[in-house]
């Protein structure tokens, strides 16, 4: 399938046969007037209630959410305690995972059956990345934009800013050492491994293929919980993770922020809620109900007044785990980069507003056109038929209709970094092929 095909704004809905089919009740009233209902029953199987041809409850009510302890939890947990899933007939628990790789095997055994999750995640695993097993996955719904953040050690305040040009110098002379610094991630082909990337080849650093090779410094994997704790003990230069970690180690005086995401791509995308496409196929009107709760709690949080009550509730042990209060600064948009630059951050993670829910197919092209340029993948990847198969546009076009919410048109417009390259969605393997810093395979 060419690229072409997903320009279109219906091509998220029309590209799916099995939405053509008639809604059960609809066909239901139909027939009844053509055959009668009564000829109609007569066709249908022994033990078939006409009530099962009506009902809109979730086919498997019961629902283990998991979640990583991030700030960006904030829609499924708030969804839960509020009783928004509750109120669309799932009866949710929230489970909180140690590290993504257990996140991604939980959903993929069963365990769990929907999870926050890394964008980049569903794509990995539905195309078998880096030697992980090879289970499709769906994204019909965006949890937020926004809110990430580099984090470099107290000993470069002052001597690196925003520019990660400035940290050459230290690349450099740590190799020259027989010494690489050491840069963590919190999942290899998940956000924060790619705004890590991104970022350090934007200021000539090559972090290097899948595994390192070729690389300037070593770039290893942490669980976003355990990063601050980890580079207080010196086992690394810096990181990438999502908020409350950034902000935290400010507070614990061990680290600064160079630059949030949002410094890096103004409104990008970065966690999603993902289910396995067996059981998306299976419960069709289970993840639409997930949906339909999400969306509420996502209006809800995007209340500025409601932020205070969110970072409480999310801060809890059973969640993130952190001070409210440090939860609530970037929330709000009040950025302390923690070396003296403090400004009014006017992208701060946003969950709601801008259309930040519906599954764009560009910031899939985009993701999987970083694994082509780290190597990931060997070779052209199938853009588009990949992107088709997860970025699932109809399931929450469905979804939304039901409650009246009108579906955003497939967005294809270039997106331009902070290094000002720019993205054309219609042609990722050029961008893939066009950076000066890349570790391309076949």
């Amino acid at each position: 399938m060419k690229l072409r095909s997903l320009l279109s704004s219906d091509t998220a809905v029309t590209a799916r046969p099995d939405l053509r089919r008639l809604d059960r009740r609809a066909f239901l009233t139909t027939a009844a007037k053509g055959l009668g209902a009564a000829a109609l029953l007569s066709q249908l199987p022994r033990g078939f209630a006409a009530a099962d041809l009506a009902s809109d409850a979730p086919e498997s009510p019961d629902v283990n959410f998991g979640m990583i302890a991030l700030t960006d939890c904030s829609p499924i947990v708030i969804a839960h305690e509020k009783g928004l899933f509750k109120k669309y007939g799932i009866k949710s628990t929230v489970t909180k995972g140690a590290n993504w790789a257990a996140i991604r095997d939980n959903l993929s055994s069963g365990s769990i059956q929907a999870t926050h999750m890394l964008i980049g995640m569903p794509l990995a695993s539905t195309m078998g990345l880096l030697g992980a097993p090879k289970k499709p996955m769906v994204i019909p719904w965006l949890l937020n934009r926004n809110g990430q953040a580099i984090t470099l050690k107290t000993e470069w305040k002052g001597k690196v800013g925003a520019d990660p040009k400035a940290l050459k110098p230290f690349v450099e002379q740590a190799k020259k050492l027989g010494e690489p610094l050491t840069f963590a991630m919190t999942f290899p082909p998940g956000t924060h491994a790619m705004w890590m990337r991104y970022y350090l080849a934007a200021g000539g650093v090559n972090p290097g293929g899948p595994n390192g090779e070729g690389g300037d410094i070593t770039l290893i994997t942490v669980p976003p919980a355990q990063m601050v704790a980890n580079m207080k003990i010196g086992k690394m230069d810096g990181f990438c993770v999502g908020e409350p970690w950034g902000a935290r180690s400010i507070a614990d005086g061990i680290g600064f922020t160079s630059v949030t995401t949002q410094d890096i791509w103004k409104d990008h995308p970065e966690k999603v809620c993902a289910f396995t496409e067996e059981f998306a196929t299976k419960n069709p009107k289970t993840v639409k109900a997930v949906l339909k709760a999400l969306h509420e709690a996502s209006i809800w949080l995007d209340d500025m007044a409601n932020r205070p009550e969110q970072c409480d509730i999310v801060a809890k042990a059973t969640y993130i785990n952190c001070d409210p209060k440090t939860i609530l600064g970037r929330l709000l948009g009040d950025l302390d980069y923690g070396d003296g630059r403090k400004v009014k951050d006017e992208h701060p993670m946003h969950f709601h507003k801008n259309n930040c829910n519906f599954p764009q197919p560009k910031y899939g092209l985009w993701f999987m056109s970083q694994y082509r340029r780290w190597g990931m993948v060997t070779g052209t990847p199938d853009y588009a038929g990949v992107v088709q198969k997860v970025m699932r546009g109809d399931i929450y076009t469905e979804a939304m209709k039901e409650i009246g919410v009108t579906t955003p048109e497939v967005d294809m417009t270039p997106e331009t970094l902070f290094d000002g390259v720019t993205f054309d969605p219609k042609d990722p393997e050029a961008y893939a092929k066009g950076f000066a810093v890349k570790s391309l395979k076949g």
